[in-house]
């Protein structure tokens, strides 16, 4: 054996990595700081290490044991925060649910994921009603009572308020690091763009390094001030629940956007980063002049979801704030790839640095990588611009794979590469750039929309024969879903009645804004021309075709 090889691996110099302990290390490092912020509500990083600790040790008195999961359907308020470290230090697993959904998908992830326990928010809590009478599993469920919300707690459903409960806790629980990292932390539900969701599993290793990702990847400043614009509940907040805690800086809640309250917030709290999709960028340039509050510091934004458009990024920085293109997918943690600026690139009209920030971009500094390979041999496509590929990435910040599917984890993983779906093409300086979507999904104020989950709901109602969903592109919403429909013979039906049947089996963001009744081209085998129908749908959304 060689020399080098016998130096052991021991407790002294190996240990699993977790975002557990950026928590403890900000309470020690930063007690008195605030590490929440949440209206008139103030709690500093001892404080907050504490309400976990406590907050472990009742999940552990309920019987919660490792990989047993722990749902929350919750706004960006201060439980949500806690929850990303009382969970896994009981050893569970955090289940963030998407509080936009409706009663019968949210019964789905609870069953598919065998949740113990659910916390819910009152604003939240007749969806959470239905969706618990649709199972017949026995969930623990706790009330979180907000004063930020305008109704009171009027209708708790569940057995006890959060406060009360955490209150028994032990603020001193013993908590320990998961003797391996590749255990699970949190399950993220994909947005179910074939059939139902698929439930993405995280773990220590990768939650670890993308929370110090993210500081690397947007230059963050020790100590920063974070606005939560961006909801928890995707990719557990694209992980920065984690970083704010490995920068020791605080976390400022916002229950939703209000872009009045944003700019307020940035002001009065010297809000130093925030996230979100372009629509909360847009919604931030179009507020009323006289409501935006002016603010001398830097800020940034990050932006994923789709590319910010030119006239977007221009806006921003006519307010003073930079934005940070990122991509990536619920299965890479959230931003997985950044457009990292070049020197340059600042002397360039704001047109060209759009065209260059509106790219994909490489690697995050973290990922091992990220390429455009072609699906087929799985070689790199040339950086020529023009030759289609697929991005893939490879390394520590991807999924252990999705929860009992080990068919769709051999798929995404075929080659030794995890398959995005996007098509791209790689440009000359080595930048990816996104061409199409090889699944038909619709990318509306950041949130996913399944065409075919649209289109099977429209093919539900009898008057319907052909159903074809696409993006049609929106000044507000970057895109949102048009149907096209042809109806059976002799069966007439109103555009109005057609969305209404949706709005009785969507989630409000997914309904149709726009129907089309019409004949549908097709091949000659019949098949929907749905590149047609895209160029329709833009038609439409400048008023060209009628």
């Amino acid at each position: 054996m060689n020399a080098y090889d016998e130096l052991p691996k021991t407790a002294a110099n190996f240990v699993a990595l977790s975002p557990l302990r950026y928590l403890e290390r900000a309470a020690y490092i930063y007690p008195d700081q605030a590490a929440i912020i949440h209206g008139a509500r103030q709690l500093s990083w001892k404080q907050t290490y504490q309400r976990c600790c406590q907050f472990a040790h009742q999940l552990q008195k309920l019987g919660i044991q490792k990989n047993d999961t722990v749902s929350v359907l919750l706004p960006n308020i201060p439980a949500m925060i806690e929850a990303h470290f009382a969970v896994p230090m009981a050893g569970a697993v955090l289940n963030t649910l998407n509080t936009r959904l409706d009663a019968k998908t949210i019964a789905f992830m609870l069953e598919h994921a065998e949740s113990k326990v659910l916390l819910v928010d009152p604003e939240f809590a007749h969806v959470a009603r239905e969706a618990l009478a649709l199972i017949s599993q026995q969930i623990y469920v706790i009330d979180v009572a907000d004063l930020e919300y305008e109704s009171e707690l009027s209708n708790p459903i569940g057995q006890i308020e959060y406060e009360t409960w955490l209150s028994q806790g032990d603020a001193n629980f013993e908590w320990s690091l998961p003797n391996d990292e590749w255990d699970a932390i949190s399950l993220n539900y994909t947005s179910g763009t074939t059939g139902n969701s698929k439930g993405v599993v995280y773990h220590h290793r990768g939650a670890y390094l993308n929370a110090a990702s993210n500081i690397i990847a947007c230059g963050m400043t020790p100590r920063a001030s974070y606005l939560w614009t961006l909801p928890l509940f995707h990719c557990n907040g694209w992980c920065f629940a984690w970083t704010i805690a490995a920068n020791g800086g605080t976390n400022v809640c916002l229950r939703k956007v209000d872009p009045e309250l944003v700019f307020e917030l940035i002001a009065k709290h010297k809000v130093d980063y925030f996230c979100g999709a372009p629509i909360v960028l847009s919604m931030l340039i179009n507020t009323p002049k006289d409501k935006q509050v002016h603010f001398d510091h830097r800020v940034e934004v990050m932006v994923a979801g789709a590319a910010p458009p030119a006239a977007i990024i221009e806006g921003m920085r006519h307010i003073g704030i930079n934005v940070t293109h990122v991509y990536g997918l619920t299965e890479t943690y959230g931003p997985s790839a950044l457009c990292a600026s070049q020197a340059g690139w600042n002397d360039l009209s704001i047109q060209e640095q759009a065209q260059l920030h509106s790219r994909q971009g490489v690697p995050y500094p973290l990922q091992d990588s990220m390429r455009v390979l072609d699906p087929e041999t799985m070689q790199p496509v040339p950086a020529d611009g023009q030759t289609l590929g697929e991005i893939m990435f490879r390394g520590n910040i991807v999924m252990k794979g999705y929860l009992k599917n080990p068919k769709a984890t051999e798929e995404a993983f075929a080659g030794g590469w995890f398959h995005s779906g996007d098509l791209a093409v790689c440009q000359a300086d080595g930048y990816a750039k996104i061409t199409d979507r090889a699944k038909d999904v619709i990318i509306s104020g950041g949130e996913n929309i399944s065409s075919l989950e649209v289109e099977e709901v429209l093919y539900q109602h009898p008057a319907v024969m052909t159903a074809a969903v696409v993006a049609k592109p929106d000044p507000r919403w970057q895109e949102v879903p048009c149907a096209f429909i042809e109806l059976k013979q002799g069966i007439s039906v109103s555009t109005d009645e057609l969305i209404a049947h949706c709005q009785q089996q969507l989630a409000r963001f997914k309904v149709p804004k726009d129907i089309v009744i019409t004949e549908i081209p097709k091949t000659s085998t019949g098949k929907l021309q749905k590149f047609i129908l895209r160029d329709w749908a833009k038609q439409r959304a400048t008023g060209e075709f009628n």
